[in-house]
């Protein structure tokens, strides 16, 4: 038996995106969860790990500087903000009402890291190859200030800057000050921490095996709180130097530090451990250079001398913290008896900087998407607020409660207020049905005075002539009230108050338009019966997401006497389907049925139904099983035509006789439905050997074989009469088999008779 395909591959893998396969009823679109809540676009709005909305604290851009990258900032007791910035190279300051000039422009690439002690002073750091600078306000000149613009690089004419303590190094990473004004710098790529006086006597305090010192920080007890770069180690040091490491964390760069009043240490690393490297692994960032200051002397009222400058300062990769880190982030905690704790984590953003808020909530500044994260208690956080930059690299306490935030790429200072905003925004993510769909209700879950607004379209894009918000009456019906189409997005407005306002869950009813299944391939094939495979569990009938379902093919088994059909077919409702199969032959009008209500996209039957000849099937699929009566819809598709033939051709006057040294066979062959294939033939049980028909070629149904073959080797033949005269008393067995073009076989067998 076998069976022609003509057009279809025997084997075929097709994949669905489907949700439920149960009845096709009224659907729900939920947004309640952090992951699909972040999709969004917020305004003044966070976003809890746990799922919801809430009102953030408020946020606003203080100042924009002319430097790509702000590195640190420090503030003073008058509110004053200052920035180290890089690209170009500068302090700002930027008082609390966003006036920002430039007090020190150095010649080196980047100024890293500042402090200011309690006389006002500031301590700047530069990299690479650079110093530690002291910026001193002279409060003799006035207030005589120069602005900054891209044609004047001018500096503040009421400071003065000197150059405060050269460590020698590559690298100055960060600095502090303890409570005795001794101030403590972190650098590598020697691993040191130095610490100099307020006398100005300076000395190593601290050597690491560790290539790089990134952060440091004051506890309460004025022990020296170190995070390196390399192996991820955080030290404490105390004052006599002696460090002791409190932990080795997962990651290989502690990036930021914090400690809160009751003396937990929190912490933050970033990228995957690799082995060492000699002078560190640094991720290198590239850093554009600006053009050359003048060289030496006096920048109007900062003294300063710099040796060596160029006239044309090369572009080099500059290693900023953090910055090219693979793996995530992770934040941890160090209780005050040394045991850590993990409690925050990310594949996505990288964390640079770390801060408490006045209520003692754990902030963490991240790259490279720019949000501010609030971190509750452990893996329960708050996506805050998100600034207009690439990293928010820096905390700085403000008047009033609130924080400074600086970033780079922009260079930015932001105040982040310590009071929620008075009213925030929240517009979801585009919702696909995926069909043309009739919008219902809306289901609000939450508290406070929350506005809720919802539009449509039928294109992915809202800008492109959607409708209009229109509000949702929450106190009312709830109805949607937007036009019928594929595409809905909702938008929530919180607005201060008591209670506070919260949106928990967002949910939108809809009831998407029937649409017939629509089919993706038929295809046929021979010998094989399939298997059915286990159901998998069906999901939530009313889920408006989607999931992937992949559709293994079936399991098929080599069976002789069984054809198997097999069909691809989706339905954009997600409809539970069943299927009737039906066949014709040529030459046929009606279509007879072979199985209906099956499940399965595949059917095995008997290959004995369907005698010799062309043949073609036709499958039907409904949705009926999601519909009312009257309701459901249909489609079909036929397969490429096929031919069955499982009769074996016919052999008839089969003749064999020896003439001479040779035996003649004669022999013809025929089939009712197929063309012969080919004919063989074996003497005495002997190896089969091909033969032709006369006139060589084997196509058509009747062909006729004559041919002569030496007589076995075995057999006493002899030119003498006497050996003749055996020959001819022995016995032979002459067999022959033939084959239709689908390989159905018939043979037959005549006796040589001695005489």
């Amino acid at each position: 038996m076998a069976i022609h395909l003509r057009r279809f591959p025997a084997v075929f893998i097709t994949l669905f995106l489907t949700g439920s396969v149960f009845a096709q009823n009224t659907r729900t679109w939920e947004q309640s969860k952090f992951e699909d809540l972040t999709k969004g676009t917020v305004h003044g709005v966070a976003v809890r790990s746990a799922g919801g909305l809430e009102l953030a604290p408020s946020f606003k851009a203080l100042s924009t500087t002319q430097s790509a990258y702000i590195w640190s900032i420090a503030a003073d007791r008058d509110g004053n903000v200052y920035a180290a910035a890089g690209s170009p190279a500068r302090v700002y300051r930027i008082t609390p009402d966003g006036k920002s000039t430039v007090i020190f422009e150095p010649q080196e690439l980047q100024v890293q890291t500042l402090v200011v002690d309690k006389t006002g002073a500031i301590y700047a750091a530069t990299n690479p190859d650079g110093k530690i600078y002291k910026l001193e306000h002279h409060a003799s000149s006035g207030n005589q200030t120069k602005p900054v613009s891209e044609k004047n690089s001018a500096v503040d004419s009421g400071w003065s800057a000197s150059v405060y303590f050269d460590p020698q190094t590559k690298y100055i990473w960060d600095l502090a000050l303890d409570n005795a004004g001794d101030l403590y710098a972190a650098t590598g790529d020697q691993g040191q921490i130095f610490r100099v006086t307020a006398k100005g006597e300076h000395s190593i305090f601290f050597k690491s095996d560790e290539a790089h010192i990134r952060v440091l920080a004051f506890d309460a007890k004025g022990n020296l709180i170190a995070g390196s770069d390399g192996s991820g180690l955080i030290y404490r040091i105390p004052p006599n130097g002696e460090g002791f490491v409190l932990y080795s964390a997962p990651k290989k760069e502690i990036t930021a530090l914090a400690i809160d009043k009751e003396g937990n240490i929190c912490a933050a690393g970033v990228g995957e451990k690799r082995p060492s490297t000699p002078g560190g692994s640094l991720p290198a960032m590239p850093i554009s250079v600006p053009p050359p200051a003048p060289t030496a002397g006096t920048q109007t009222g900062i003294t300063v001398t710099v040796t060596g400058a160029s006239t044309t300062p090369p572009a080099i990769n500059f290693p900023g913290p953090g910055l090219g880190a693979t793996g995530g982030s992770e934040v941890y905690r160090i209780a005050p008896d040394g045991s850590p704790a993990r409690i925050w984590s990310s594949r996505e953003d990288l964390v640079y900087a770390l801060a408490f808020d006045p209520y003692g909530m754990l902030l963490a500044g991240t790259g490279n998407r720019g949000h501010i994260f609030a971190v509750r208690a452990e893996d329960q956080f708050t996506d805050l607020v998100t600034a207009s930059a690439t990293q928010v690299t820096a905390f700085a306490s403000a008047p009033g409660g609130g924080l400074y935030a600086s970033t780079s790429n922009l260079g930015k200072v932001f105040l982040l207020g310590a009071a929620p905003a008075t009213e925030g925004g929240y517009e979801s993510d585009v919702f696909d049905a995926r069909i043309f769909s009739l919008w219902g209700r809306a289901e609000f879950r939450g508290a406070g005075n929350v506005e809720l607004f919802a539009r449509s379209g039928n294109v992915d894009n809202p800008d492109r002539n959607w409708s209009e918000w229109k509000k949702v009456d929450l106190d009312k019906d709830g109805q949607v009230g937007v036009p019928s189409a594929r595409f809905v997005q909702w938008k929530a407005v919180l607005h201060a108050g008591n209670p506070a306002p919260r949106v928990d869950s967002v949910t939108l009813n809809y009831l998407p338009k029937n649409v017939a299944p629509d089919f993706d391939d038929v295809s046929v094939q021979a010998d094989v019966r399939y298997q059915s495979l286990p159901k998998p569990s069906g999901g939530d009938p009313n889920a408006g997401g989607q999931q992937t379902r992949f559709d293994a093919p079936p399991p098929a088994i080599h069976d002789r006497d069984s054809i198997g059909v097999k069909w691809g077919v989706h339905d954009d409702n997600d409809d539970q389907m069943v299927y009737s199969v039906y066949y014709r032959g040529d030459g046929e009008s009606r279509w007879l049925l072979l199985k209906d209500n099956l499940s399965d996209k595949f059917y095995s039957f008997d290959a004995s139904l369907l005698p010799d000849g062309g043949y073609a099937v036709k499958v039907v699929a409904s949705d009926a099983p999601s519909h009312s009566p009257g309701e459901a819809l249909t489609a079909e598709r036929e397969s490429a035509r096929f031919e069955v033939d499982t009769t074996p051709p016919q052999v008839s006057g089969l003749k064999a006789a020896i003439e001479g040294a040779q035996i003649h066979v004669t022999f013809g062959a025929a089939d009712t439905f197929s063309p012969i294939k080919r004919a063989e033939y074996s003497v005495d049980a002997a190896d089969w050997q091909f033969v032709e028909p006369v006139g060589h070629l084997s196509d058509s149904k009747t062909e006729n074989y004559d041919f002569r073959i030496p007589v076995p080797a075995e057999s006493p033949l002899s030119s003498t009469p006497a050996s003749k005269a055996a020959a001819s008393a022995v016995e032979h067995v002459v067999v022959v088999r033939v084959y239709d073009r689908y390989d159905n076989m018939v043979s037959a067998k005549t006796v040589i008779r001695g005489k």
